[in-house]
């Protein structure tokens, strides 16, 4: 295991080791809580740019009574509920070339090329995450796993679900490239199987102050297209091919009314204000730290409109 360890150690150092780490914000939230709700988008290592905006928020005393993610957006809002300021942006980007989180070890432990469980369990190998503070009942938190049998999203919430940490992995598991999770004997994959937004919950739960954060840049749409190869890799489950066929289509509609919801003003929202240029699983560590800090940048630019949407004074949580 040492020599693995240190083969490891020169992989990531050969590949480039992140020049700014330290300075990556550290330290604990505030416990105080404001009313509403977070809705957060997945899009595996897009989620820097979440991170980035979370860690500010933190930074800033904002700290919503709600959190509701998908996928990598799930991930982030573990940390957020945690009050763990520049956790997941140390793990993702510090621990990138790792291959216990990205590579062979990863598949090895986890049948994935990415080890979702390499940033919700703790195994003594990344930085601790405060399981204890994340439980507490006042903040409640969502994670957003597709039903595979029914193709439709499920939606986990901590202190209600038995395992939280498994709802997360299965919300955060990739179509294609990892196996289905099971929970109480049902299948489950990514929530962006089926719903890549979750914003109807937060409306449909009657939240007042409901603050987006996209992944994508305000232009973006998905391209409404088939390819079949969700009909041959998951014939067995038609419901979730249908989900697969048709989620690029309602993506682009849920994009479209947060947008009309953002200008009218009943809800928040963020959006990267440059194009996202990095792949899913984006190896280009200074990529990945270019935009984690492009997410601070911008919650910097909108913290005002943001605490006014809030109805907060200037210059308090």
């Amino acid at each position: 295991m040492q020599n693995d360890d240190a083969k490891d150690e020169v992989i990531r150092m050969a590949r480039g080791t992140y020049t700014y780490m330290s300075s990556i914000p550290t330290g604990q939230a505030t416990d105080d809580l404001i009313e509403g709700c977070l809705v957060l988008e997945g899009g595996a290592f897009r989620g820097l740019y979440t991170q980035g905006i979370l860690d500010t928020l933190m930074l800033y005393g904002i700290n919503l009574s709600c959190v509701i993610g998908v996928s990598a957006g799930a991930l982030g809002g573990m940390d957020y509920v945690s009050g763990q300021i520049g956790r997941s942006a140390r793990i993702n980007i510090g621990f990138r070339h790792d291959s216990r989180y990205v590579g062979a070890r990863a598949l090895a432990h986890s049948k994935s090329i990415l080890d979702v469980g390499f940033l919700t369990e703790d195994r003594g190998i990344a930085e601790p995450f405060d399981n204890e503070r994340f439980m507490r009942p006042d903040q409640r938190f969502v994670a957003v796993a597709t039903n595979c049998q029914t193709g439709e999203p499920t939606y986990f919430e901590k202190g209600v679900c038995a395992d939280i940490a498994t709802a997360v992995r299965a919300s955060a598991t990739m179509p294609y490239l990892a196996p289905m999770v099971f929970i109480d004997g049902v299948p489950y994959l990514d929530g962006a199987c089926s719903c890549k937004i979750p914003l109807a919950w937060a409306l449909e739960q009657g939240f007042s102050k409901i603050v987006v954060i996209r992944t994508r840049e305000v232009s973006f749409r998905k391209p409404i297209k088939t390819s079949g190869l969700a009909e041959r890799v998951y014939r067995e489950f038609p419901e979730l091919v249908r989900s697969l066929n048709g989620v690029n289509e309602l993506y682009n509609r849920q994009c479209d009314e947060i947008e009309r919801l953002h200008e009218s003003g009943r809800l928040y929202r963020f959006v990267p204000s440059e194009p996202i240029t990095i792949g899913k699983i984006e190896g280009d560590v200074d990529k990945l730290g270019d935009l984690y800090w492009l997410g601070c940048y911008d919650c910097m630019e909108h913290i005002d409109e943001l605490r006014r949407y809030l109805e907060l004074e200037q210059g308090t949580g």
